[in-house]
């Protein structure tokens, strides 16, 4: 024993020593729920913050464990989370999670007094326990019906610019600037005006004003005044129309048989351009459209203001974040009288362009000649194009490139053949060779077309029909820890073709959407599941992407509403990769 004791002093004198001897460890002390993660939240007006503070550093939630129950009359947003880190534990496997202190910001958009919010939270002592779910109530203070939209990003929030643009110019018209707000939807028509939907309306409103022959600049003013209040008008209602029911009144003004209705009516007045009104109609029909052309052909005012508003309804599938975020604020707010001034000052915004075209119309025409018969048959061509833009929102693809490209053919041939008969000059031969250019450029056009559609990349969507096929899918893009993207397209959404031929298929585009799951919901027939789809994400106009991280929740702050270029889009779809 005495030969031993030095030996254990020696041990004793020694504390590292222990340190070898794991069963001697000291273990982390074991704190209760409450001590281990410190609640505590406050209200600021139509934002909830919810905060918790981690006893020590082997402490932490998870972030995918958050979840929020209300009782009572209570609206909230999606809620808005920090950047978590990636971490991984015995539970579950990898998962985000917070250390040391999180706050998560829950929008309001609407509560009563007695309204509730239950919080429940998980977390865990890294590799000791994890402790069970635990709630918490909050008591709400009421909040008035309003955009839901909160003044700022959490700290170190994962989500760059938290507010779409359209929800950005909802809660502009929730403040108190009004004429600054109208000037600013004002601006943003102006904007609009060089969109493909609007591209319509610049022949329709020069063809009206060709077809009066030679007028005085006020008069001129005076029919393009009227043509656009027409326009704006059908715009504001139809827009109002849409924040009150939904999109499935867009949807049924841009069916086939309105399209094809619509289209047809421009290639009769065409025809009247070429002077073939001669047509076996039925007489009553006959009667009505010879009764409307000779009262435009008459200057009428009440005639041009009815080709407005069935100009307005060229413009009313493109849904734009401009026009969403007035759509938006009427849909949430219920005060029509305001969306309904957006509305109008976006159409007369577009208005604004067309106003000066058809103003400078009377100036700019020539003098009473054989000049004239031909500008009145290029009008003829511009009525057909009209016509074409019509059907190309249902029949978009090759067959539609290979009208484009006859009807370019045919407007140049007759261009050709009306400059052959003018006299010899300078002017003549740069009028053949520019025609002469223009044909080949429609040959050339058509067949690019024929090829395109033989070599054309195929973005592979997943495609789904009903809300269970997108849980289905968003659950198993979950399990394979990817991101969602589901695009919702109908045939009667130009600005939907456009993402389908001229964005997605870009190989920056690509770059990124091969890394997601790509889920596409036609809801052309517009059925009962359709507008459930729609519905449940209160979805105001097309086209409108949809985002889903990893983990399965909707990113409605990086919604995405109108159309976007390739590069634009693949730096959305980075923001998106990022979450």
């Amino acid at each position: 024993m005495k030969r031993l004791l030095p030996f254990l002093l020696m041990l004793l004198a020694s504390g590292h020593a222990f340190a070898n001897f794991s069963f001697l460890k000291q273990e982390p002390q074991v704190l209760p729920v409450e001590e281990a993660y410190t609640f505590d939240f406050g209200q600021q007006d139509n934002r909830l913050e919810l905060s918790w503070a981690m006893a020590g550093k082997d402490y932490y939630l998870y972030q995918e464990k958050f979840s929020f129950e209300t009782e009572g009359e209570v609206v909230l947003g999606e809620p808005l989370y920090p950047t978590p880190q990636n971490h991984f534990d015995d539970w579950f496997g990898d998962q985000p999670v917070y250390f040391d202190q999180v706050t998560v910001t829950l929008p309001i958009l609407q509560a009563s007094d007695d309204a509730t919010v239950t919080v429940t939270y998980q977390g865990c002592l890294d590799g000791i326990l994890c402790y069970p779910p635990t709630k918490k109530t909050v008591f709400l203070n009421a909040v008035a019906k309003n955009s839901g939209l909160t003044a700022q990003t959490p700290t170190g929030s994962s989500i760059e610019g938290a507010q779409t643009q359209q929800d950005g110019l909802a809660a502009m018209l929730a403040g108190d600037s009004l004429w600054l707000t109208l000037a600013t939807f004002l601006g943003l028509g102006v904007l609009l005006a060089f969109t493909p939907c609007v591209f319509p309306m610049y022949p329709i409103l020069t063809s009206i004003i060709g077809g009066q022959g030679k007028l005085t600049t006020s008069k001129a003013f005076a029919l393009s005044f009227t043509y656009v209040q027409g326009m704006a008008l059908t715009y504001t209602l139809l827009g109002l129309v849409v924040a009150s029911a939904g999109v499935k009144y867009q949807a049924a003004l841009q069916s086939p048989a309105v399209l094809i209705s619509l289209a047809v009516l421009f290639v009769v007045l065409s025809l009247s351009m070429f002077g073939l009104y001669n047509l076996q109609l039925p007489a009553a029909l006959q009667n009505r459209l010879n009764q409307a052309q000779n009262q435009q052909r008459g200057g009428s005012f009440a005639g041009v203001f009815i080709m407005g508003l069935i100009s307005g309804l060229v413009a009313s599938p493109c849904t734009t974040a401009p026009l969403s975020g007035a759509l938006i604020y009427v849909a949430q707010s219920g005060d029509t009288l305001l969306g309904g001034a957006a509305l109008y000052a976006l159409s007369m915004g577009m208005g604004l362009p067309l106003l000066m075209l058809g103003t400078s119309g009377g100036k700019l025409l020539p003098k009473a000649g054989p000049w004239m018969e031909t500008i009145k048959h290029v009008f003829g061509f511009l009525m057909i194009a009209v016509a074409l833009m019509m059907l190309d929102r249902l029949y978009a693809g090759m067959v539609l490139d290979l009208l484009w490209a006859l009807w370019g053919v045919a407007l140049a041939a007759y261009l050709l053949l009306a400059n052959k008969k003018t006299a010899f000059s300078w002017l003549k031969m740069a009028r053949t060779v520019l025609l002469s250019l223009g044909l080949l450029g429609s040959v050339s056009y058509g067949l690019h077309a024929v090829m395109e559609q033989e070599s054309a990349h195929q973005v592979e969507f997943v495609y789904i029909k009903s809300l269970d096929d997108l849980n289905r899918e968003v659950a198993k893009a979950n399990a394979e820890g990817k991101a969602v993207m589901l695009d919702l397209y109908a045939d009667w959404c130009v600005a939907c073709k456009e993402f389908e031929h001229k964005t997605f298929p870009k190989s920056e585009v690509r770059e990124r959407t091969d890394n997601m799951v790509l889920l596409q919901a036609d809801v052309t027939a517009n059925d009962v599941q359709d507008i459930e789809l729609l519905e449940s994400y209160r979805v105001l106009g097309l086209p409108t992407l949809l985002f889903f991280s990893p983990e399965g929740n909707e990113l409605s702050q990086l919604r995405v509403t109108g159309f976007m270029g390739p590069r634009p889009f693949a730096e959305h779809l980075d923001r998106v990769l990022k979450q």
